[in-house]
């Protein structure tokens, strides 16, 4: 099963941190347990470090459309070898909604109360999409919390406003509600101009972040609080962030994502110890689309992290 921890985030915003166990009965691809948006099996509330757990520590961190339980698939691969925690961002999941817009400081400060509070340090922080840029600034902010970095399609250059415009008509061509979540399944997966082509794997990552209401499925975020959240971080290019981050760090994409491959290549370059991978016939959801190839690539990269780390000790 999947624990729920509650963490104290900046401004003492709520926020829900799930941790996986090695037992953990298997759901539906990319749920937690019995599956769905919100039915993670809880235990006690309190956040509490696990005592002498000598395992290295992993802190998953979902993208801006994301939620914790999409990492439910990955977190039961690692978690023989590694205690692993997935995060509710703030205005995400069954965390807090913050009354403001989502800030890049106040995330990277709610992972870092997470690690902290469940006494996770040093951890490995896995992103994907603006959780790939939450893990880099909190490596330049505390790099003796963090251990290591995967970075999953996300660009360090500037998105500009163009994207923004378009983001914000896309999210108002939602059809909400949807009646069923078969609906959901076939708007993202097969109708939505976005999906192009037709993916089902993109079907069920946007059925699982949605919640039924009385008048239907909605998603469990405002698209208000995701346009004011994208809009902090997308006029700034982050190469200086990359520059500063000394921890091993893995850049992730897909031949079909968002991050080209001379950019990414580029983040590698300026990453003091960058390294790249490259998940073949993916996009930009390559750890839901090619999930084996994903987990190789990163318990071979934590495996490296933790080893080198453990040379450098006893050196």
């Amino acid at each position: 099963m999947a624990t729920r921890h509650d963490v104290t985030g900046a401004g003492g915003l709520r926020l829900a941190a799930w941790e996986y166990g090695t037992s953990e009965p298997s759901g539906p691809a990319g749920s937690p347990g019995a599956g769905g948006p919100g039915r993670v099996g809880a235990g006690a509330g309190a956040g509490r470090p696990a005592e002498a757990d000598p395992r290295p520590a992993v802190l998953l961190l979902h993208g801006l459309l994301g939620r914790a339980s999409h990492w439910a698939a990955t977190a039961r691969r690692l978690a023989p070898r590694c205690r692993v925690v997935a995060l509710d961002q703030r205005g995400h999941g069954d965390s807090g909604r913050p009354a403001g817009p989502a800030t890049p400081e106040a995330h990277a400060q709610d992972v870092l109360a997470t690690v902290e509070q469940l006494g996770l340090g040093p951890v490995t922080l896995v992103g994907h999409a603006m959780g790939a840029l939450t893990a880099w600034q909190c490596a330049v902010l505390r790099p003796d919390l963090v251990a290591a970095v995967v970075l999953c399609d996300m660009r360090a250059s500037a998105l500009g406003e163009a994207g923004q415009r378009e983001w914000a008509q896309w999210l108002a061509s939602w059809p909400l509600p949807f009646a069923t979540l078969d609906d959901v399944r076939r708007w993202f997966g097969v109708e939505d101009p976005w999906a192009d082509p037709p993916d089902p794997v993109r079907g069920d990552f946007f059925a699982e972040v949605m919640s039924e209401r009385a008048d239907g499925w909605r998603p469990v975020y405002e698209a208000s609080h995701l346009l004011c959240t994208r809009d902090r971080w997308i006029r700034d290019a982050h190469w200086d962030e990359l520059a500063q981050v000394h921890c091993p760090a893995l850049v992730v994409r897909g031949p079909a994502g968002e991050l080209g491959r001379a950019e990414a290549q580029e983040m590698v370059r300026v990453l003091p110890r960058g390294r790249y991978a490259e998940i073949a016939d993916a996009g930009h959801l390559a750890p839901w689309e090619q999930p084996e190839a994903w987990a190789e690539t990163l318990e071979r990269f934590v495996g490296e992290a933790v080893a080198e780390r453990e040379a450098a000790g006893s050196a």
